[in-house]
């Protein structure tokens, strides 16, 4: 069992689904250390909006984390079709411009921004890794437009100077790497190694899981921080076999198909230790890249919850060839949310929007689509909208308060890994 924390309760185990790999954090070199300015503090100042509330979309279409586009961009298209009809928002239809974010090898996503700025967006869905958003999020922010993000975990976003408009619908990695930790330690695992790669992402959240393991009574014995680019990781390996821990976690994205072959090499594989992966890597498929069962009794942690198969066909209807639906709950949230801070704000403008961003997602009257929250907006009544991702509930930070961090595991031989349960917790 999971150790018990205050924080946190097990969620019902809700079926088995294998999950893509959801790369969600990045590194930037921008100032992230003032506080937060709130939007509301400034809204009755700002422009007012066109009357019609314009979505822009900045999610991977191309580059290396292009797998996590389609559950994303069809979890916000499904959520503007379900407002249009509704009615639409302040009582115009809803208009969205999709937008390429590539990844940060390319100067792909500050081109799309500047598209999207052009046409006059609202808000910015997006991105998806947490090193491009720190990319352009000055860009966005500095032009009065929201950008709410479906999938960004980094915590260096959640005090980023970001004049109160930016927002996300994932949790930071103060959560992950509280469940990660105290999963590791309830296995039986005194020691710890951890391999990680160099950016924001990959620091915080091996530091966030360094803190849970070691307030569990374990001990680190070895962090490596290494180059994903490098092109062999003979040495970081060899430095975790060195320090023998009992298990390894392995914070990394797509190099984990060159880390798991050197660790087999050097005999600390899965077969051999305890091994543990997070949202970078334990949803990908790797039923192609490894030798069958490779993977197997390999556990992970990943921010958000399963979507239910109700929510799959639902997203099926607007993208017949989806095989995995990573992030689409938080994407469509992303969207219904900010169509509904809109509507309380009775404008559309960003810092209009980021002033009800908060209220609309909690302490009101509960509501789950955005017909029934918009039918109770147009009585007057302050709502709080709980969604397919969960119950948001936007903190001073715009952070979710209270989220989900799924665990999943390789248990069978397709390297391919499969839920177990949910922990909710509160930030």
């Amino acid at each position: 069992m999971i150790r018990p924390t205050p924080l946190w309760r097990s969620v019902a185990v809700l079926g088995v689904a294998g999950i893509l790999l959801t790369a969600c954090g990045g590194s930037s070199d921008s100032a992230s250390t003032s506080d937060k300015t709130p939007a509301a503090s400034d809204s009755g100042a700002a422009a007012k909006g066109d009357g019609t509330l314009k979505l822009g979309t900045l999610l991977p279409q191309t580059g290396s984390l292009a797998f996590l586009g389609p559950p994303e961009i069809a979890g916000v298209k499904l959520a503007v079709q379900d407002i249009n009809a509704a009615g639409g928002v302040n009582g115009k239809q809803v208009e969205q411009v999709d937008s390429d974010s590539g990844d940060t090898s390319t100067d792909t996503a500050s081109q799309s921004v500047d598209r999207l700025l052009s046409n006059n967006v609202d808000a910015i869905i997006g991105a998806a890794s947490s090193s491009v958003s720190l990319s352009v999020i000055d860009k966005i922010t500095g032009d009065g437009v929201v950008q709410i993000s479906p999938a960004n975990t980094s915590d260096e976003l959640t005090d980023y100077a970001d004049k109160g408009l930016y927002f996300r619908t994932a949790p930071p990695d103060v959560l992950q790497g509280r469940v990660l930790g105290d999963l590791i330690a309830a296995d039986g695992n005194g020691t710890l190694g951890i391999l990680a790669l160099q950016d924001a992402y990959g620091t915080g959240l091996a530091d966030n899981v360094t803190k849970a393991f070691e307030s569990s009574g374990g001990q680190v014995v070895e962090k490596v921080i290494y180059d994903p680019k490098a092109a062999s990781f003979a040495t970081e390996v060899g430095k975790i076999k060195a320090a023998d821990p009992e298990a390894i976690a392995v914070i990394a994205f797509d190099e984990t198909k060159k880390l798991i072959p050197e660790m087999v090499k050097q005999g600390i594989g899965p077969d051999k230790k305890k091994v543990y992966f997070v949202d970078g890597n334990v949803g990908a498929d790797y039923s192609k890249d490894f030798p069958k069962g490779t993977l197997k009794g390999v556990k992970g942690t990943n921010p958000g919850v399963v979507a239910s198969d109700e929510f799959k066909a639902r997203l099926a209807t607007v993208d017949a060839n989806l095989d995995a639906f990573t992030y689409g709950p938080e994407s469509y949230d992303a969207a219904v949310v900010v169509a509904l801070a809109a509507q309380a704000a009775g404008d559309d403008s960003g810092k209009s929007i980021a002033s009800k961003l908060q209220d609309v997602s909690g302490g009101g009257t509960k509501c789950t689509t955005f017909k029934d929250c918009v039918a109770l907006l147009k009585k007057g009544e302050d709502i709080d909208y709980d969604g397919v991702s969960g119950p948001i509930d936007f903190n001073d930070k715009g952070d979710p308060s209270k989220a989900t961090v799924s665990i999943y595991e390789f248990s069978d031989d397709t390297n391919i890994a499969k839920y177990v349960e949910g922990k909710d917790g509160e930030i």
